[in-house]
């Protein structure tokens, strides 16, 4: 006969599933979201070239004994799909220059709550570029989410800014690298993070010289902290994916607004706008929703999800 497990193995088992794996996708969000706090504080005083230099660096260093691990250089060059990996890193470095310019002009909160738009993006170009069916009620998610985006940008001749355009292009850009992110499902983690973070440093290092400030010592471990800790935050986020479900661990995803919101408004005394509130609410509701009718998809045999392809893009990003 058995004896009863005791309360520490209890524990251990259940932090050894889903509830680990919320904890790491909440950890995940935090740390991206006070790395983006981080780097607006820092596009302040330097460029986004440098930033992009600098951070790629560091995320470099960590990334390469993972690098090591797969295979190497041996292991890279064997990456399946080249052209549409030299899409991907093409749309990943333009993403990521537009996310760090305009999160330079605008309140941090503003800019997330445009990229929370990404998987309602993604479900319209899934059904208008690669012809998936969509049926009406996630059409009618999509438009709503729409609603949502205008909401918080407010168009008039006063919001219509060029930080603004910006911002909205980069999250257009982010949903078009999950759509191709999705042809390449079968390339390792550490290959996918070690082509964008090596785009991404080729960038800043080409256009830094242009606008370049020397960084005070601090200054420069801070430059190098952005990448370590955007590194440490894609692992969580990778790990959180393989310990639960998609569909336990995505929706605290959208704890980023929240994040953003707070960081905003105790680093910069950016008070969130009514506008911003609303709108967030209704892009989250259509977002939540069209998961939903994934998760449905996908239980009857459909694949992957739009909300899977949202995390796992966010887990190899630059």
């Amino acid at each position: 006969m058995s004896s009863p497990p005791s309360a520490a193995g209890s524990r251990r088992a259940a932090l050894s599933g889903p509830v680990l794996g919320i904890l790491l996708m909440i950890l995940g969000i935090f740390l991206f979201s006070l790395n983006d706090a981080l780097g607006k504080w820092l596009v302040g005083t330097y460029s986004v070239s440098m930033v992009l230099l600098f951070r790629s660096i560091a995320a470099l260093v960590l990334l390469a004994p993972f690098v090591h691990r797969d295979g190497g250089i041996r292991g890279l060059m064997a990456a399946p799909r080249p052209w549409v990996q030299l899409a991907r890193v093409a749309l990943a470095t333009l993403e990521v220059g537009f996310f760090y310019w305009s999160v330079r002009y605008l309140p941090l909160a503003d800019v997330m709550t445009y990229y929370l738009a990404g998987p309602i993006y993604v479900a319209a170009l899934s059904a208008l570029v690669l012809k998936e069916r969509i049926d009406a009620r996630r059409w009618a998610a999509i438009l709503v989410g729409f609603v949502g985006v205008i909401i918080v940008l407010k168009p008039s001749a006063a919001s219509l800014t060029p930080p603004a355009f910006v911002a909205i292009t980069g999250s257009f850009v982010f949903a078009v690298l999950m759509l191709v992110t999705r042809q390449l499902r079968g390339t390792k983690d550490s290959t996918l993070l070690a082509f964008t973070t090596t785009a991404a440093m080729m960038a800043g290092a080409v256009t830094a010289p242009f606008a370049w400030v020397t960084p005070t010592l601090r200054d420069f471990g801070l430059l190098s902290l952005v990448g370590v800790v955007a590194l440490v935050a894609s692992l969580c986020v990778n790990r959180s994916l393989k310990l639960a479900p998609a569909s336990v661990v995505v929706p605290y995803q959208y704890t980023m607004i929240l994040w953003a919101g707070l960081f905003g408004y105790v680093f910069f005394g950016d008070a969130p706008k009514l506008n911003l509130i609303i709108g967030a609410l209704i892009i989250v509701a259509a977002g939540l929703y069209i998961f939903l009718r994934e998760q449905k998809d996908a239980k009857a045999g459909s694949g992957e999800t739009v909300a899977e392809e949202v995390g796992q893009t966010m887990s190899a990003q630059p």
